[in-house]
């Protein structure tokens, strides 16, 4: 019996934690004397075990049997032994996480892979291995792209092409599309098959959450991007294989034992016996029409890591877009996260929220993408141009969402200025191919002036915006004076004063960069110690060892 992909930890508490596998054959998984049968979709194979009866504040080495025979560990592996560390009363008020996003794979091209460099989390694994395991992460953090769909390697191209050529029912997939589950399979194969990648899976709790390349560049831009990529024939299987294999390899994991029992989805496919593609589809057909969350799919989610409290909000697949109303995230999708950081906040000592798309951007990126959308919403030819541009500079962050931007700040306002509150507020992000740190400075919106400017009232969190992207991924030279420019002290009251005149009301926050912006892969770590924590970026060296290239205090 054959181990294909995993073990993965994935959510992980006091006293459970699951342990996701792919499988070649249907078979009984087991982990520490508890088991699971595995799914098929599609004639794939896989397992979440839930392993219970764990103590608090323990670290328990664990294997992986398949049909009473082990297959993990690998026989031979380099690695120490992979274990599952609990959380408990010891270890509450401290947390080391470690996060980044835009991870493209080894493509065995050494053309390619020398331009793409070195992969900042396989060096982190490589140090991490030699390290005793009580200084090994609490948490891996992966802010999207964790596969590349829509931008393959030259192997997968040549695979996929030959694909096309034996299928029979030729003319509505073309040879440079990942179109089915078969195929996304492939990827994931690939990019979590690195044996570094692996290990680290197996043995540190990951919480992950998709971005546009998972699915497709520029995914749910606007009304108008939807509306071109549906007339695309192959679009509809290509949206169904993204989200079902999306929900299946990542979004599972992010639940937790509790949540999977009382999630009617997973338990209707715990209950059918043979493929779940059928229910899959009606599934990903569900979470892919513009609904909110209590009649769609939340992909958002909650961890408690002690006192910290870490929420992961879905900002690609949550889009309100043909409605009318142009929103990152949905009313009651948004009344849930309000929720989720309101329960027992006297009791969090760090907010920390993650999403794909950072809250504060280089502040002349940030206004180009307001005034760009207020331009985009006006009919006629000045707000057609205004699409392309969109379309074309990935203009579609938080600040091309105004009103959720403004949203998102008030929340965050909130929180750090609640009485008896966290220490920080951090929000964690990837996706612009820079790494860095911004300072904010919370503004009450109901005391806003027209300038911008804060109004001098203090907040008792420190609030932070924290970029780590690329991992492991090509920085196109036109990336560096672009971000560099968009940071400019002297830029950012010109590009606000512009902004202004084209519409865009004054903003509850203004911020600087503090750290940054770095280029190449990296990757980032977060450290808590009670009230007190720090962010430290690293990079790889010709060596393969990590470099330090940031550290600062996110307190005061």
């Amino acid at each position: 019996m054959t181990l294909l992909l995993g073990p993965a930890l994935r959510h992980v508490d006091d006293n459970s934690a699951l342990v996701w596998v792919q499988t070649e054959q249907a078979a009984t998984v087991e982990v520490l004397g508890c088991s699971a049968r595995t799914f098929e979709v599609q004639g794939h194979h896989f397992a979440l075990v839930t392993v219970t009866g764990l103590e608090p504040d323990t670290i328990v080495e664990y294997q992986v049997s398949v049909d009473g025979e082990q297959v993990w560990p690998l026989p031979d592996s380099p690695f120490p032994p992979s274990v599952i560390r609990t959380r408990g009363p010891g270890s509450a008020h401290r947390l080391r996480a470690i996060f980044g996003s835009c991870r493209y794979p080894k493509t065995g091209v050494e053309k390619i892979d020398s331009k793409l460099g070195l992969d900042a989390l396989d060096c982190y694994t490589a140090r991490m291995a030699g390290r005793p395991n009580d200084e090994w992460p609490d948490a891996l953090i992966l802010l999207g792209d964790q596969v590349y769909a829509d931008e393959l390697t030259p192997e997968a191209r040549r695979h996929l092409a030959g694909r096309r050529r034996n299928r029979r029912a030729g003319g509505t997939r073309p040879p440079g599309e990942v179109v089915s589950f078969t195929e996304y399979e492939r990827l994931y194969r690939h990019s979590w098959g690195d044996p570094e990648i692996r290990w680290i899976m197996s043995t540190v709790p990951t919480a992950m959450i998709f971005d546009d390349h998972d699915i497709r560049d520029d995914w749910n831009t606007s009304t108008a991007w939807r509306a071109e990529i549906k007339k695309e024939p192959w679009w509809q299987d290509r949206i169904r294989a993204g989200l079902v294999s999306y929900w299946v390899y990542q979004h599972l994991g992010n639940l937790s034992p509790s949540e999977l029992a009382k999630n009617d989805d997973y338990q209707r496919m715990l209950a059918v016996h043979g493929d779940l593609w059928p229910i899959m589809v009606e599934l990903a057909d569900r979470a892919d029409r513009e609904v909110d969350c209590n009649k769609g799919i939340r992909f958002s989610f909650r961890w408690e890591l002690g006192h910290s409290r870490l929420l992961m909000i879905d900002s690609r697949n949550g889009r309100i877009l043909e409605s009318g109303e142009r929103m990152m995230v949905g009313e009651r999708e948004f009344r849930w996260l309000e929720a989720q950081v309101d329960e027992g906040l006297e009791d969090v000592e760090h907010l920390v929220l993650g999403s794909s798309l950072p809250w504060l951007l280089p502040h002349a990126i940030g206004d180009l993408q307001t005034v760009n959308e207020l331009a985009a919403n006006r009919p006629g030819r000045r707000g057609a141009l205004a699409e392309k541009l969109r379309q074309a500079a990935d203009l579609e962050h938080w600040a091309a969402f105004l009103k959720s931007f403004v949203r998102l700040t008030e929340l965050i306002t909130r929180a750090a200025v609640h009485p008896g509150g966290p220490a920080t507020v951090t929000v964690l992000s990837g996706d612009v191919h820079h790494s860095y740190a911004a300072l904010a400075d919370l503004v009450d919106p109901g005391k806003a002036g027209t300038a911008d400017e804060p109004t001098g009232d203090s907040t008792t969190a420190v609030v932070h915006q924290l970029v780590c992207s690329p991992v492991h991924n090509d920085v196109p030279a036109f990336i560096k004076p672009v971000f560099r420019l968009g940071w400019s002290p002297r830029l950012a009251p010109v590009t606000r004063r512009w902004a202004r005149r084209h519409g865009s009301p004054p903003l509850p926050v203004s911020w600087r960069k503090v750290c940054g912006p770095l280029f190449g892969n990296t990757i980032a770590t977060l450290l808590i110690r009670g009230r007190e924590a720090e962010v430290l970026f690293e990079q790889p060296t010709a060596s393969s060892a990590l470099d330090e290239v940031g550290r600062m205090s996110l307190t005061r």
